[in-house]
């Protein structure tokens, strides 16, 4: 490992990964981290073993089926909210209400929505009091092209219900891009 980081000095730099295995084009195992927290080449050969080995939804991966496996490296931007521009009612000098721009963090399903980028987008939901928390990396999109549907899938995901709906910001909603990286 130290000759391939001295080969290319940024995967010794903090990185936030996710390594997906496929087999057959079926999801064999994924797992990864939203936050960086260590360097980017030990994020990733930890999660290439727990994609193997340690992914909850799978059987460890056995030896003979190694050969048969894509392996996809996701390197993610760092999280941030999904905001939104609204206009806001204020009063002017004269007393007249007038629209003006207002910025703010997503507050409903239906804003959020209309605020994703599919296919660019991934896509992190929390509820406001951090007990339920899910991701959609941005390659999801492939199989859910809808922002309804992803966003309903990656609700239950977390343990939501799918027709959730909110408008007073009960869920935090924050978006990341990808490089990906595949070995097929």
């Amino acid at each position: 490992m130290k000759s391939i980081i001295a080969a290319h000095p940024w995967l010794d730099e903090p990185g936030a990964s996710f390594v997906t295995l496929t087999e057959g084009g079926e999801l064999r195992g994924c797992i990864g981290t939203l936050e960086a927290h260590q360097p980017l080449g030990r994020d990733v050969a930890e999660h290439a073993v727990d994609a193997a080995s340690r992914d909850p939804r799978f059987l460890p991966v056995a030896v003979e089926e190694y050969p048969l496996l894509d392996v996809e490296v996701s390197v993610l931007s760092e999280p941030e909210p999904i905001l939104v521009v609204t206009p806001e009612w204020r009063r002017d000098d004269d007393g007249r209400m007038t629209a003006v721009p207002s910025e703010h963090p997503v507050r409903s399903r239906n804003e959020l929505e209309r605020a994703l980028r599919p296919g660019k987008d991934g896509l992190i939901l929390t509820e406001r009091d951090g007990r339920r928390r899910a991701t959609f990396l941005p390659q999801v999109w492939e199989q859910l092209p809808n922002p309804h549907e992803f966003v309903a899938h990656l609700l239950a995901k977390a343990g939501l219900p799918a027709a959730l709906d909110w408008r007073n910001g009960e869920i935090v909603c924050e978006r990341y891009e990808v490089t990906a990286h595949a070995d097929h």
